[in-house]
């Protein structure tokens, strides 16, 4: 199999939005923590420790999923000056391993989404006991 210039390029778009995606996730998530952290400090609701914890673990997600698309970008640029070289052995290989981490961080992006209902679930279970305490 020959590896052209053009299909590593085709991730360059994909990637771009990614990371233009990740940022915004980053950035919305870490406004919540500092607004939670303030509610926190005037209340010391458990609830809001919980989300806390909930928001932590989804930093962490994001983090991971800038890490690999990171990497992946560079095995990117690896592959097509390997392609412009002329170096075949080493194009496809780093561009596969380029499409396994854009994989690896999508992976880490469906784990977040999935755990960002649990912030959700933690203020529905709350409005719910406190519904069914003052009934």
């Amino acid at each position: 199999m020959t590896l052209e210039i053009s299909t590593p390029a085709l991730l360059f778009p994909a990637i771009s939005l990614l990371f233009l995606s990740f940022t915004n996730r980053f950035l919305h998530l870490a406004a919540l923590i500092r607004e939670l952290y303030g509610n926190w400090v005037e209340k010391r609701d458990e609830t809001l420790m919980r989300q806390i914890s909930n928001l932590r673990r989804r930093l962490t997600l994001i983090r991971w999923m800038q890490f690999l698309g990171a990497l992946s970008l560079f095995l990117c640029v690896a592959s097509m000056v390997a392609v412009m070289t002329g170096n075949q052995a080493i194009a496809l290989p780093s561009f596969g391993a380029a499409l396994g981490l854009m994989g690896g961080s999508l992976a880490c992006l469906t784990v977040e989404v999935w755990i960002s209902g649990g912030a959700l679930r933690i203020l529905l279970s709350t409005l719910e006991q406190g519904r069914s305490a003052g009934d």
